[in-house]
C-alpha cells in the first residue's frame, strides 16, 4: 500500500461562535468546541484513509487553555501524526479570531485516534504515513509515545478491573 503524506491529509476548518454556543457565563461551551475538534480530526482522517471511513476510538490531551467567545472565528488545524495498521492519531489545535481586531489566541489542543472501517464495519488497513520535515518526524515520535502510554494504561486498567471482579469485597454491579 503507497504511503500518504502529512500535508495530503491537513485540514483547517472554522466555526463562528453564535450566542446559541454558549453557556451561562457567555462563553462557547467545552462541548461545542470538543464537537468541532472531532469533526476536524475526523475530516483529516478521513482524508488520509480515504475510500473507507473512520470512528473516533479516544480522545487524549484534551486541554482548553483560554475560552472562545461570541462572534469570533474558531479555527481548527489538524494533521495526522501517527498511523498504525488500522488506526492514526490526529492532532487539532483551536485558535480564536476576533475578527473585529485580528488578534488569534490558541485556546484549546486535542489528540484523537481514529480507527478506519470497512464496508462491513470493521477495522480495515491504511495506508502509512509519508514524513516530510523534522516537524512531522518530531510530531510522529511523541504520538508514538503517547500511543505506548494509552496501551500501558488500558493494561493497567483492565488489570484492576480484574482485580476488582475478583475480589470478595467489591461485586462488578458495585463497581458501576
Amino acid at each position: 500500500m503507497e504511503g500518504r503524506s502529512v500535508t495530503s491529509s491537513e485540514t483547517l476548518m472554522t466555526h463562528r461562535a453564535l450566542p446559541g454556543d454558549t453557556n451561562a457565563a457567555g462563553n462557547v461551551h467545552g462541548g461545542v468546541i470538543l464537537k468541532h475538534i472531532d469533526l476536524a480530526g475526523a475530516v483529516c482522517a478521513m482524508r488520509h484513509a480515504r475510500g473507507c471511513t473512520v470512528v473516533t476510538a479516544s480522545i487524549d490531551r484534551m486541554e482548553f487553555k483560554a475560552p472562545v467567545h461570541v462572534g469570533e472565528l474558531m479555527v481548527l488545524k489538524s494533521c495526522v501524526n501517527f498511523v498504525g495498521s488500522k488506526s492514526m492519531e490526529v492532532g487539532v489545535r483551536v485558535e480564536s479570531e476576533n475578527l473585529l481586531t485580528g488578534n488569534i489566541r490558541h485556546v484549546a489542543s486535542a489528540y484523537l485516534t481514529f480507527v478506519a472501517m470497512d464496508t462491513d464495519k470493521k477495522p480495515t488497513t491504511i495506508p502509512p504515513l509519508v514524513i516530510e520535515t523534522q516537524t512531522q518526524e518530531r510530531r510522529l515520535q511523541e504520538a508514538a509515545l503517547r500511543r505506548a502510554a494509552r496501551k500501558a494504561e488500558r493494561k493497567r486498567e483492565k488489570m484492576t478491573q480484574d482485580q476488582m471482579e475478583q475480589s470478595p469485597i467489591y461485586s462488578p454491579e458495585e463497581v458501576f
